[in-house]
């Protein structure tokens, strides 16, 4: 089909523009880098967590190795998975939640460092103060929004 016949479909090269000013022009940029950043960084972090922040940590608290702290709620029936009968144990395993705590810690902190280095705040815009009643007004005011004196 040519383009000639489409005429309300634009170009392939009218898609990525629009995308690209789309892009630009909201946070999709930086929800995008987030994202990407958090889904790369995460095998990373949690290795960081699990084999070099926690170890010392339970070191520190006498020996105690965080993934395996846990609130049994029904022990296991049976040693063997296979065998007729057996019910595995039921658990609240807060130490491994503790791990995943500190590792969305980490990689938000990152995103946030990220973040900031990419996309920098924008300049705050210009203003200016009423002689009378000290309150800041836009700079292309004419009248102060508080007490409406000529500025």
């Amino acid at each position: 089909m040519a383009a000639e016949e489409r005429p309300n479909r634009l170009p392939v090269v009218g898609h990525f523009a629009g995308f690209k000013a789309f892009l630009l022009r909201s946070n999709a940029l930086a929800l995008a880098i987030g994202v990407i950043i958090g889904a790369a960084a995460g095998g990373v972090v949690n290795s960081l967590v699990n084999d070099i922040i926690m170890p010392p940590i339970g070191l520190f608290l006498g020996r105690v190795d965080f993934r395996d702290l846990k609130i049994v709620l029904q022990p296991a029936v049976g040693t063997d998975p296979n065998a007729p009968g057996y019910v595995p144990e039921l658990a609240i395993r807060y130490g491994a939640f503790l791990n995943v705590v500190i590792v969305f810690i980490i990689v938000a902190f990152v995103v946030y460092l990220i973040t900031q280095a990419v996309l920098p705040e924008p300049p705050a815009p210009q203003t200016k103060t009423c002689p009378y009643c000290k309150e800041t007004n836009a700079a292309d005011a004419t009248k102060c929004r508080a007490c409406a004196s000529a500025i």
